[in-house]
């Protein structure tokens, strides 16, 4: 074989590995950022699990205040009628 010929074969040689492992590092990256990829949809997923949380836990404490005001109001009434109750015996007295 030539010199020029073993240069050649080397240079093809040394042009195989560096494809050989630009591909290698394709693929790593590839697979990194797949992986990544999955977590964000993951991360995405509790978010939007966490948002529906909130929204739920937000109605319900809505749900109590209007039921504390509710209760609020007929615990007025009561004492009124109560109040007026009482007054009503102390007079007779």
């Amino acid at each position: 074989m030539s010199d020029q010929t073993e240069q050649l074969t080397n240079i093809i040689k040394n042009i195989g590995e560096a494809i050989i492992a630009t591909t290698n590092t394709v693929e790593e990256l590839a697979k990194k950022i797949n992986d990544v990829s999955k977590k964000i949809e993951r991360q995405k997923n509790q978010i939007q699990q966490q948002r529906y949380q909130i929204f739920i836990l937000t109605e319900s404490i809505q749900t109590l205040i209007d039921k504390q005001s509710e209760s609020n109001e007929q615990l007025t009434q009561l004492t009124n009628i109560l109040r007026t109750l009482v007054n009503s015996t102390t007079s007779s007295n």
